[in-house]
């Protein structure tokens, strides 16, 4: 089983700003599209942002465009997600997830990630 550990969520105000990192096994990290996913009380999980392989390409849900930074490490096996200006709504528990894959291509759809974090908060005062 590939364990994704991520880190970094924590109480923030409207505006401030998170960092969040995942680490992945070397092997598996290298080989995979990263994501990450967000899931608010009540609602369904939804994609936040994704990097590819190489890292040359990035996606990004309209709703934090301009505001999060997707970005990785693979010397480190490592992901981020750089959260700033955060607004109220973008409180939920973050998921870092891995798509091993041939392609060094990104993806948005949940279903086509195989290994998942245990997620993180991040929760965001007025």
């Amino acid at each position: 089983q590939v364990q994704l550990v991520e880190s970094g969520g924590g109480l923030v105000q409207t505006g401030g700003s998170l960092r969040l990192s995942c680490a992945a096994p070397g092997r598996t990290f290298i080989m995979s599209t990263m994501g990450w996913f967000r899931q608010a009380p009540g609602k369904e999980r939804e994609f936040v942002a994704g990097i590819s392989r190489s890292g040359g390409g990035t996606k990004y849900a309209d709703s934090v465009k301009g505001r999060f930074t997707i970005s990785r490490d693979n010397a480190k096996s490592t992901a981020y997600l750089q959260m700033s200006s955060l607004k109220s709504e973008d409180m939920a528990v973050y998921y870092c997830a891995a798509r091993p894959s041939s392609l060094d291509d990104v993806v948005a759809t949940i279903r086509e990630y195989d290994y998942w974090g245990q997620g993180t908060q991040v929760t965001v005062s007025s």
